[in-house]
């Protein structure tokens, strides 16, 4: 590919682009989301600790889990400031997982409820 638009001095093509889009972040943004990626962490830990069970403490991890992970992708991962089509290559998936997810709760019912009607077992 040809370069020959390009500008050494400053980066920029003829039509008036920058071609590195660099930017710097201030600092309290990355110290922000640290603090909130700490407090989501201890709101996770405190699930365990509280002793909820069943769907509502995979409910509360998984949301958690998903809301750190998107700060994360935001931020540290800069996908707060890239094009939107790079932006739903990333979250498409990840919907997909909880779908996914989903699925996979129900059919841990259903497989349950078979056992119980057919086996009279509670495994």
């Amino acid at each position: 590919m040809a370069h020959s638009n390009i500008s050494k001095s400053d980066g920029i093509v003829a039509g008036g682009t920058a071609t590195d889009s660099h930017q710097e972040h201030p600092l309290k943004v990355y110290f922000i989301v640290w603090g909130l990626l700490f407090i989501l962490s201890l709101g996770s830990y405190m699930v365990d600790f509280a002793g909820l069970q069943g769907y509502t403490r995979w409910s509360l991890i998984l949301f958690f889990m998903f809301v750190k992970a998107g700060l994360i992708m935001a931020i540290f991962m800069h996908m707060k400031w890239e094009r939107l089509s790079l932006n739903y290559a990333i979250i498409l998936p990840l919907f997909a997982i909880l779908v996914f997810i989903g699925i996979m709760a129900f059919e841990a019912d259903y497989t349950r409820a078979t056992r119980i009607e057919f086996f009279n077992a509670d495994q």
